[in-house]
């Protein structure tokens, strides 16, 4: 029944926005901007309305498919302005009169004489605030032109990436990661860091989504957006990257441009190596009979990857656009581990060595469709997406075990094999209708269904044989069926915006192995409302007010229970009864701008229920294992600072500063579990602009002591920096960065429970310093290849 209300309630509001819309006050000014060439899209024109005095009234530019519109224009005889950096300035003079002013489609002429000589001055504020968003333009940041997308990502305020690719926002892991407005096979296994970091143009923070997103991510939402070429023609560019440790990687693309079609292909080949040490003190026992263990690991992993992108957008006719692409990302991985243990305080004392090498291999493919409709309607829109991903992996570990003291012996060796596979299809709709001037409705609907499946196998050698290792030969099948469908209504003054959206979602999961040891059903039945608020106060400060209700859903790897074995006294075991937590958000920020100084603060408030945190327990056997449960709830109370200050021009300073106190309640196998305590992260950077076109940047992140009622972990400092030169006319750039470069990179934990200590520090990687050389054909800088385009998703 609530389905039907549910669908019920969509197509009432759809239905509802199929009526005529009432007309504002003054006229409205409609149409399209394209090259009078190729007939391609003209984004970001300005459309300027101008009196018999040649005076202002009023302006605005197109959105990213030349389409504009303009309310509010006088009834008097008017000039209509349409310019663009490299295109003549055309005029239409409108006669006086009264209703709806279409001018269809404007072409514009490229001006020859501009084209070789004009320069940009101008840039966009680094910061800006929207109604739903806050956006970090990626500019001329030199640690922002090598590397890749987490470089970049780790330079935007309250944004960490962690060295396994795992990103978190205001401390909160639970996050999701977009690309152009979309889910993207290249937010997957890691596959950020093949995007490289100059094809990015901002990257928006969306800590409360409206609506339209997935409730799933209870911090938010980070959208990643690609830079367009908006030339005709063939464009393109190459870049090389070399570095210590070895990170090498070749990145070309390619892309042409019609009145018809705009093609485009890129492809990314990495070879990375990285260097993690490791090192555990425990105690174990009661204070009269402890054993103390010294551990240290050595890791060196050594990853392949290939990815391949290619698609076309198709305009059909001046309504009508079709978009298809095709993405596939491959990786080798090669690993090689060296363990040693050194146990005292036992009778008599001894030592083991464990050694382990491993071979993983994943598959990742994915095809997306959108079509597009733009209705004589200014604003109005409609688009049908389709999205298909497949995936497959396959890991191999195989571990020999040694005793080396009281005596040298062989211990029997273990192997384990993995294998995964994945079909996820997306099938979704969404309508933006204006009902008039001020006021606009959208409205969509959203099938997702997802099947995974994992096998695991342990074996132990018993001489020339090999048997099951303590009966670990299981699959575990994981189905997904998620429902959704949203309707908001927004309206917008000059001073005033508000965008007001319920979205429900129907879940339904399915956890099951083989050997019956897990058949879980769950269903999730919600209503997600949302709230954006913001305000204008004048040209320089604005104000917003948000909430959202979101779910954060278990990942997989939260859910697998079969864990791999490779240290023989840690091990991360998941659950496959974790449940989904909720959360709350509400958050005040301001946005205010002076000539040399741009100021953002914020003030947030987020409730979750059935938190999600990591326990650690010890098995029969003595084995520490780590596994997600589920609190009863956790309430984060917080403020957010970020700061651009530039006192000369070729200055530029950033700070940003995140602080949250917290209180988290809940208990689990008889242990209270209540805790409270406050965090603290920061970043500065500083980029010199200097003569003949050379750059340099330093950038220093902070990140505050952690804990919970299990784990303190130490605060960590890095440092990163990069120095720039642009050669052949612009045309080139070469970079050279380092990033961890006081190898401080490491994390410092300490874990109690009952009748066990330890201490463990982690250092995932080693400094970093790569040398990178990009080279662009028909491309201005700071543009790249045209990417799909984002639908209504963005």
């Amino acid at each position: 029944m609530k389905t039907w209300l549910y669908l019920c309630l969509w197509l009432l509001l759809t239905g509802a926005a199929q009526a005529q819309p009432t007309v504002g006050p003054g006229r409205t000014l409609a149409g399209k901007v394209q090259d009078h060439g190729s007939g391609a899209p003209v984004p970001f024109a300005t459309v300027n309305v101008k009196d018999a005095t040649d005076k202002l009234l009023t302006g605005g530019i197109s959105d990213e498919n030349g389409v504009f519109r303009l309310d509010g224009i006088p009834a008097q005889a008017v000039t209509v302005e349409f310019r663009f950096i490299g295109y003549q300035t055309l005029s239409q003079a409108l006669a006086k009169g009264t209703g709806r002013l279409d001018v269809g489609t404007v072409r514009l002429m490229p001006d020859a004489t501009q084209l070789g000589e004009v320069t940009v001055t101008g840039e966009r504020p680094a910061i800006s605030l929207q109604l739903d968003k806050k956006v970090f333009e990626v500019g001329k940041d030199v640690l922002s032109q090598n590397g890749s997308a987490n470089d970049v990502l780790n330079g935007v305020p309250s944004v960490a990436v962690t060295p396994a690719g795992g990103v978190s926002l205001r401390g909160n892991p639970n996050v999701t990661v977009l690309v152009n407005g979309r889910r993207s096979g290249l937010t997957q296994s890691n596959a950020l860091d093949q995007i490289p970091a100059d094809q990015i143009e901002r990257v928006e923070v969306i800590t409360n989504p409206s609506a339209r997103y997935d409730a799933a991510g209870s911090a938010g939402i980070i959208n990643i957006v690609l830079k367009k070429n908006r030339k005709g023609g063939l464009s393109g560019q190459i870049r090389l990257v070399s570095g210590l440790p070895n990170d090498t990687r070749a990145n070309p693309s390619l892309s042409y441009k019609s009145s018809k079609f705009n093609v485009f292909a890129t492809a990314a080949l990495r070879l990375t190596d990285y260097v993690g040490r490791y090192s555990t003190n425990q105690l174990t026992g009661p204070t009269t009979d402890q054993t103390r263990l010294h551990q240290q690991q050595r890791e060196n992993r050594h990853d392949d990857g290939r990815l391949l992108y290619f698609g076309f957008d198709y305009y059909l006719n001046e309504h009508n656009t079709l978009t298809a692409s095709f993405l596939k990302n491959a990786t080798q991985d090669h690993d090689k581990t060296t363990l040693q243990y050194d146990y005292a305080s036992r009778t008599p004392d001894s030592s083991l060595v464990r050694t382990g090498e491993s071979w993983e291999r994943r598959s990742y493919q994915q095809l997306d469709v959108n079509y597009t409709r733009l209705f004589a309607q200014a604003g109005r829109k409609l688009t049908a997406d389709l999205q298909y991903d497949f995936w497959n992996s396959a890991k191999d570990w195989v571990l020999a075990t040694s005793s080396t003291t009281p005596v040298v012996q062989a211990l029997p060796g273990i192997r384990t094999s993995s294998v995964g596979a994945s079909q996820d299809l997306v099938v979704q709709t969404d309508l933006v209708q204006p009902l008039s001037s001020r006021y606009l409705l959208e409205a969509g609907l959203k099938l997702e269904s997802r099947r995974v499946s994992s096998d695991f196998l342990a074996e132990e050698q018993l001489g020339p044989d090999w048997a099951i290792f303590r009966g670990i030969n299981n699959q575990l099948l994981y189905q997904e069926l998620i429902l959704g469908a949203y309707t908001q209504l927004g309206s917008k003054t000059k001073t005033f915006s508000y965008l007001l959206g319920l979205r429900t979602e129907l879940t339904r999961i399915t956890v099951q192995d083989r050997e019956g040891t897990y058949n879980n059903q769950k269903r999730y039945d919600r209503l997600f409302p949302t709230l954006n608020l913001s305000y204008q106060f004048g040209e320089s400060t604005t104000a917003r007010l948000n909430y959202s209700k979101r779910i954060n859903r278990p990942a997989l790897w939260m859910l697998h229970p079969f864990n791999e074995l490779t240290d023989l006294n840690a091990q991360y075991v998941g659950n496959p009864d974790l449940n989904p937590s909720y959360g709350d958000v509400v958050e005040l920020g301001l946005l205010r701008h002076w000539s040399a100084v741009t100021f953002s603060p914020a003030v947030y408030y987020q409730r979750n229920t059935g938190f999600i945190q990591t326990y650690v327990s010890r098995d029969a056997a003595g084995t520490f294992i780590s596994s997600p449960i589920n609190l009863s709830r956790e309430i984060r109370r917080g403020l957010e600072l970020s700061v651009q200050y530039t006192p000369v021009p070729w200055l530029p300073l950033n700070a940003a500063l995140n602080g949250y106190t917290f209180t988290q309640q809940g208990r689990y196998q008889e242990r209270n579990l209540n805790f409270s305590g406050q965090v603290l992260t920061g970043r500065l950077s500083a980029q010199v602009k200097l003569p003949a076109k050379f750059g340099v940047q330093g950038r220093y992140n902070f990140t505050g002591v952690q804990r919970n009622a299990q784990t303190r972990t130490l605060a960590i400092h890095t440092l990163a920096m990069g120095l720039s030169k642009n050669l052949l006319r612009d045309k080139a750039t070469l970079v050279l960065d380092a990033t961890n470069v006081l190898n401080s990179d490491q994390q410092r934990t300490r874990t109690t429970g009952e009748n066990y200590e330890f201490n463990q520090v982690s250092s995932p990687n080693a400094a970093r310093y790569r040398l990178s050389f990009a080279y662009r054909f028909n491309l201005q800088d700071g543009q790249a290849v045209r990417q799909a385009k984002s639908s209504n998703r963005n």
